[in-house]
């Protein structure tokens, strides 16, 4: 796939919304209350000004759990959802944020070469 773009495109391109993050454990019973299949997710740890996630109403202290109705357990798979078919397309973005499950809309941009995701 990504020796098929740059052949074809002589790039890859991939998404970006702007955040910092660190894998975190969730507490049990967090996830069972919340209805989340998985035991870990990103904590936001910093927020680009003007980003995607900033326009999503992303907040530092957020953990994100899913993407696009997939689970998020890690930065991994945060970067798994961030390709190049997504660059522009509004997707759902599941968070806890306090005591709350809240789904917000994302629209990733095309990364300009920055580390982060």
């Amino acid at each position: 796939m990504v020796a098929g773009r740059l052949i074809k495109d002589g790039k890859v391109r991939r998404g970006y919304i702007g955040v910092g993050g660190q894998n975190v454990p969730l507490p049990g019973r967090v996830a069972r209350f919340h209805q989340v299949p998985v035991g870990s997710g990103i904590l936001v740890v910093s927020i680009e000004g003007g980003s995607p996630a900033e326009r999503a109403g992303l907040l530092e202290g957020n953990v994100i759990v899913e993407s696009s109705g997939h689970p998020v357990t890690g930065i991994s798979d945060l970067h798994r959802f961030l390709t190049d078919a997504q660059v522009g397309l509004r997707s759902p973005l599941t968070i806890i944020r306090r005591a709350e499950k809240i789904v917000l809309e994302i629209v990733p941009e095309e990364s300009k070469g920055r580390g982060e995701g």
